[in-house]
């Protein structure tokens, strides 16, 4: 800490008396300046001290002389008496206290060279401080970029070294790490300043603090703002600084592995749908820990480029991401896994905007080539059409039945339908809901059974009974088909 006016008067040693401004006393001293010139202005810098023995000095020279220092920006005066002047010129000090100039008396005892070294030690011990807090600031910001912390434990550690907030802005202005988790409530506020900041550094009032804005030097331009209670000091740049550079380091290694994960997420998904199935899911279990099982949905998402990379990176900072794998394929995102995660998938992309979907369920690894296709045709389609979900096999019985004319195919679907319906309007069961949905789990008992919250035993005598009243076999794939048919119908 600097060395006030006030510690200066209160080394016993000195002899020094206030004669006025005490209330500004406080103030730091930047360094000791003698002259005996009457108007010094031109010879300092601001925060001196400034020395005189009043050679030039008299009533009436005395106050214009203390409103210069003022103007000036001295952080006050200390006159030696026993030379020119017995006594400080009572001008002088009405002045002074007037304008709240400090001024301290030195006594004829007391060499100016005394006031230089007591001010020269304490810059000395205020600089080796600052270097010696530099040094450990830029020492414990390095081992906690080089450890698993990362770029999170980088900004918590400057927060607590500047003794203040900070929040780390990507480019789009979204608030990547905040430190404590309170800062996340002054982005709002420096929305404006991050558009007028191009580069460099920035400094804003932002309430009680002083907020300072640094780019990173990054290829993705990001922010980082520090928030004190006052101006930093010099080790706070420094430590500010050195927090900067190991950000942009740690963001450009971070964004290098993520492209690398990316290309390896899509080029996995090409060996899957090329049938290199074993290579494919050997490299899922050494890097993200296997993949799900299956039998898996398969979801492409369609949209703008913008809307499918926010999906991507969505995906892989939440947690449903822990049971699904997703990868850019081609012009879309494709997301394979088990059923139970894909409401939560579609969830997510309905929460981002922009994005349409084709959906292929019950998928063998086998057979994931061609759901791939299916899929990404499926969104192609739900884009078209401008709906958030087409499922493949809906849009092949619509396409189908964009083959036939509308009454023949009503009139078919009725035929096929009735007795379920008659049986259904009696209170009987739910057998076309039953088999809708049997239907859609490709005839699997269990998945149908806890969609329909029954016990597959119950699923299977409805079954029984639609065989019964239609007096067809559900064994045969054309009779599925064609009910399947006659369901997108009614």
């Amino acid at each position: 800490m600097a060395l006030t006016l006030r510690d200066l008067a209160a080394e016993r040693a000195l002899g020094l008396r206030v004669l006025a401004g005490e209330a500004a006393l406080d103030r730091p001293i930047g360094w000791v300046h003698p002259t005996e010139l009457l108007d010094p202005r031109a010879f300092l810098e601001g925060g001196e001290l400034l020395l005189t023995t009043g050679l030039a000095l008299d009533e009436r020279t005395s106050p214009g002389y203390a409103r210069g220092l003022v103007d000036a920006g001295a952080a006050g005066l200390g006159f030696g008496i026993g030379l020119s002047h017995e006594r400080v010129p009572d001008a002088l000090v009405g002045a002074a206290a007037e304008i709240g100039l400090p001024v301290l008396e030195v006594p004829r005892r007391t060499p100016f060279i005394a006031i230089t070294r007591a001010v020269s030690r304490a810059v000395a011990a205020d600089e080796y401080a600052a270097l010696v807090r530099t040094e450990r600031g830029q020492q414990e910001l390095t081992r906690t970029a080089v450890g698993k912390s990362g770029v999170g434990g980088v900004v918590r550690r400057l927060a607590r070294l500047v003794d203040g907030w900070v929040l780390l802005f990507d480019a789009s202005g979204s608030v990547v790490e905040a430190a404590p988790s309170s800062a996340r409530g002054h982005a709002g506020e420096l929305r404006a300043e991050l558009d007028r900041l191009r580069a460099g550094t920035r400094l804003t009032a932002l309430g009680e603090y002083e907020v300072a804005l640094q780019t990173l030097d990054t290829r993705t331009r990001g922010v980082l703002a520090v928030g004190t209670d006052g101006p930093l000091d010099t080790a706070g740049q420094h430590i500010v600084n050195a927090a900067v550079s190991l950000l942009s380091l740690a963001l450009e290694q971070n964004r290098a592995q993520s492209a690398a994960l990316r290309d390896l997420r899509t080029g996995l998904v090409g060996l899957l749908a090329a049938g290199q199935g074993d290579l494919a899911l050997g490299v899922l279990a050494t890097v993200w820990g296997g993949a799900p099982e299956p039998p898996w949905s398969v979801l492409a998402f369609a949209g703008q480029a913008t809307a499918r990379r926010a999906l991507h990176d969505t995906l892989d900072a939440d947690t449903v991401a822990e049971n699904v794998f997703f990868a850019h394929s081609g012009s879309s995102v494709l997301v394979f896994g088990a059923e139970d995660r894909r409401d939560q998938v579609l969830a997510v992309a309905a929460r981002i905007g922009g994005l349409h979907a084709g959906l292929v369920e019950r998928v063998s690894l086998v057979d994931f080539g061609t759901a791939v296709d299916r899929a990404e045709h499926a969104a192609s389609t739900a884009r078209e059409r401008r709906v958030p979900l087409v499922r493949h096999a809906e849009h092949v019985g619509a396409e189908l039945l964009e083959l036939v004319e509308p009454g023949v195919a009503q009139a078919f679907a009725a035929r096929m339908l009735a007795p379920l319906r008659q049986h259904d309007e009696t209170g009987r069961g739910e057998l076309v809901a039953s088999l809708r949905c049997w239907l859609e789990h490709h005839g699997q008992w269990d998945g149908a059974a806890a969609r329909l919250g029954v016990h597959r035993h119950t699923l299977r005598n409805r079954m029984r009974k639609v065989e019964e009243l239609t007096g067809r076999s559900l064994d045969s794939p054309g009779v599925r088909a064609e009910l399947w048919l006659a369901l997108q119908v009614c």
